[in-house]
């Protein structure tokens, strides 16, 4: 069980997964700095607060915490358009395979019949 556990955990595919889980936290850090310390500032300066976790929403005893659905939107958006970037510029740098489509065989009967076709065509 053990040697079966180390064949799958050698396996491309967990090792590639466990690299973009440990990638996407440390992004997501960076992400989070880049939204709390310049974008919601540079917000800030025009509806007059930094810290949009402050903005709360209260309806009887319920409390919408606003400010930090709008950061956590802004969070997404900015991983979002990142991934799109890094998306886009990989594709660029990688060809396209170019799918060689398998020709099927074709039945000899159709192929004389095809090569009647042409030849009636021409006396035509």
């Amino acid at each position: 069980m053990f040697k079966e556990f180390k064949e799958f955990i050698a396996r491309g595919n967990v090792m590639d997964l466990a690299v973009g889980v440990i990638i996407g936290g440390a992004f997501t850090a960076i992400v989070n700095a880049l939204v709390n310390y310049l974008i919601n500032p540079l917000i800030g300066i025009f509806i007059g607060s930094i810290d949009f976790s402050d903005f709360v929403f209260k309806v009887g005893d319920a409390t919408f915490k606003v400010g930090s659905f709008l950061n956590a939107v802004i969070n997404f958006l900015i991983i979002a358009f990142v991934v799109f970037l890094l998306m886009k510029g990989i594709n660029k740098l990688m060809p396209k395979k170019e799918e060689v489509a398998e020709e099927e065989p074709v039945d000899p009967q159709i192929e004389v019949l095809e090569e009647i076709r042409d030849l009636l065509k021409k006396q035509n």
